[in-house]
């Protein structure tokens, strides 16, 4: 394909480099050291307007600007035709991403948003396990996800509202949600709370959820910003046994899988341990999937569908909070 990268910061570069084989045909950023710098490692044109972009021969356009920006790049690629990979929330609001889907489906493109977890190699095994009935039907999830930020994080683009629509909670907040909800199915809020504890500033820095879905499934969730050793841990129990990932590399820790069997005397469960030490490849193996939509070989993985029912409990946790 004949690509765009809009925005190339930490995570349009990581977008770029999972796009390996491809045509990047033009770059975007208003940062002139960002874009030009992406533009001599991929070949391509780099200009500062992300319309300019969307003007030039592409396919498709990988979009990972700041959050008040990609519902609008996105409906703009996707009105003229174009098939995207929008970075999560996809937008600040369910109604500023409602118009890509309807959009997207009118022209019969793919927006597939940017939920790389679901790529994680022990994520993606422990779903396939679930689906088989390896822990039997589903019953609730754990899940916790959170780092501590950096000197100087207050002063960054994520703590003010009108550009990140909100703190924690839209932030490593929406992986755990959709994560939950790929597992479980529809979830809706039963309780949120999202306190700020440490971080001068009008948004969150921790946030606590309960989810609830059909059978009374539930996830109970807290994501932070004050999390002083980065963690990931993300247990799925069912009526027979168990899954847990803990970890995703890096400074998260060894990504590591453990199903716990029920036994039919019960007692200690029977285990099995998978562990991935390679580095991430959630970002390629993503980008595979996108493709894969594109050809028309399999459905997107994590689409704009799955941010709008994402940014519905996001936008629930908020209204309740008075935020």
């Amino acid at each position: 394909m004949r690509l765009a990268v809009i925005g190339c910061g930490f995570i349009g570069s990581k977008r770029a480099a999972a796009a390996k084989g491809h045509n990047i045909v033009i770059v975007c950023d208003p940062d002139a050291d960002r874009r030009e710098a992406l533009a001599r490692q991929s070949g391509a044109r780099a200009v500062a307007d992300w319309r300019d972009a969307l003007s030039a021969n592409i396919d498709a356009a990988l979009i990972a600007t700041t959050h008040d920006r990609l519902a609008e790049i996105a409906l703009s690629a996707v009105l003229s035709g174009r098939h995207v990979l929008v970075e999560k929330p996809a937008g600040r609001t369910p109604q500023e991403s409602r118009p890509i889907a309807d959009a997207a489906a009118r022209a019969s493109v793919i927006a597939k948003v940017g939920f790389n977890h679901r790529f994680h190699p022990a994520i993606a095994r422990a779903k396939t396990l679930a689906d088989e009935g390896a822990v039997g039907p589903l019953l609730f999830i754990r899940g916790r996800y959170g780092h501590g930020g950096r000197l100087g994080y207050e002063k960054e683009w994520r703590f003010d509202p009108e550009i990140s629509g909100g703190g924690e909670l839209i932030d490593q907040g929406s992986h755990l949600i959709d994560l939950s909800r790929w597992f479980l199915g529809d979830l809706r809020l039963a309780y949120g709370a999202v306190p700020t504890y440490f971080w001068q500033g009008s948004v969150d820095d921790n946030c606590f959820l309960a989810l609830e879905g059909a059978e009374r499934r539930m996830a109970w969730l807290h994501a932070s910003w004050t999390e002083w050793k980065n963690v990931f841990s993300f247990e799925i129990m069912g009526k027979t046994g168990k899954l847990t990932i803990d970890g995703l590399g890096g400074s998260y820790g060894l990504e590591r899988l453990t199903l716990h069997h029920m036994l039919p005397e019960m007692g200690p469960p029977e285990t099995t341990i998978w562990e991935y030490p390679f580095g991430d490849r959630s970002f390629v193996d993503e980008f595979a999937n996108f493709v894969a939509a594109v050809e028309g070989r399999t459905e997107a993985n994590g689409d704009i569908n799955d941010a709008i029912a994402n940014l519905e409990i996001v936008h629930a946790v908020y209204k309740q909070a008075g935020a």
